[in-house]
């Protein structure tokens, strides 16, 4: 959109005027973190679950980002609202960048603040037809960075391993890849979270095998919890994905979406499964419940908070 209005350190601007400075260590060395916050209809979903882990991200980088919690929370309400995103679905993206230094590594030649920024658009990662039909996906030659060189529980800017497995499914004329782990055993996708079924009872791969412990993850634990379906979290192989009776990825843009074909091996009867159709149909009522989501202000009043018009 033309008239898109940006937060960037402290104020809004145009989508033209939002411009970063070339020595920002974010894109020199993607040294910095970022959230993906989604909205519907006015309301954001776990916006505080969100706000907690680019938090936590920040502390483990050593990035002081020099707002609240509170205030980061506000921003991405106004963000959506400034835009008049208050129908159907919207995203934020929030971003935190070490700030501005010299060619060098070193973070503490980035001696001012931080770069932030927070964008709000409308978003579809997938078309209509991929939640009826499924998903073909791919396992990556491409292996997950080691836990020991850098947690997946940290949201960096530095995503080009999961770009690399992203290639090789452009590459197979794919929909998604399977990332594996130095040891071989199942991780998560180049961009969303991975459950699969077997007998009745949902697994997933445990947060030690250097996966993003996703928010829409969890939050697919808890609802199928509710509704009497086993989880378990644990070690797999891609024999315990080729033989599943269903599989299906999750992640805040994609929420979830079945998968039907893996490496050419047809997941159960190559349609969406039973579980899988379940949870899909009380997603929104699980998101939509009080406690699961903020309320973002009407456009006019959001504008005035900002110092807008």
């Amino acid at each position: 959109m033309s008239d898109m209005l940006i937060w960037l350190n402290g104020k809004y601007v145009t989508k033209e005027e939002a411009k970063v400075s070339v020595f920002d260590h974010g894109l020199l060395y993607g040294d910095g973190l970022f959230e993906g916050i989604k909205a519907w209809d006015g309301k954001v979903f776990k916006l505080k679950e969100h706000i907690d882990r680019f938090f936590d991200s920040a502390h483990f980088l050593e990035i002081n980002l020099g707002y609240s919690e509170q205030e980061l929370m506000d921003i991405v309400c106004e963000s959506i609202a400034v835009n008049g995103l208050h129908e159907g679905v919207s995203y934020v993206r929030l971003v935190a960048t070490r700030g501005v230094g010299d060619l060098g590594i070193n973070p503490k030649k980035c001696s001012g603040q931080p770069t932030i920024f927070s964008i709000a658009a409308s978003i579809k990662l997938y078309p209509e037809e991929l939640y009826q039909k499924g998903l073909n996906v791919i396992t990556c030659n491409t292996r997950r960075n080691s836990v020991q060189s850098l947690p997946a529980r940290v949201k960096s800017l530095n995503y080009l391993n999961n770009i690399l497995g992203l290639i090789e499914v452009n590459r197979a004329n794919a929909d998604e890849g399977v990332m594996l782990t130095q040891e071989g055993y199942v991780g998560e996708c180049t961009a969303d979270n991975i459950f699969f079924v077997k007998h009745g009872k949902l697994f997933t791969p445990a947060p030690f095998h250097g996966i993003l412990q996703g928010i829409t993850r969890d939050s697919i634990m808890e609802l199928a919890h509710e509704n009497g379906i086993p989880v378990e979290e644990g070690t797999f192989l891609t024999y315990d994905l080729y033989t599943a009776d269903e599989c299906w990825l999750t992640g805040t843009a994609a929420d979830l979406i079945p998968v039907v074909e893996i490496d050419s091996r047809p997941i159960g009867d190559r349609k969406p499964g039973k579980i899988f159709t379940l949870l899909r149909s009380k997603w929104m009522e699980y998101a939509m419940r009080p406690g699961h989501y903020t309320e973002i202000p009407a456009q006019a009043a959001a504008k005035q908070a900002a110092g807008i018009g």
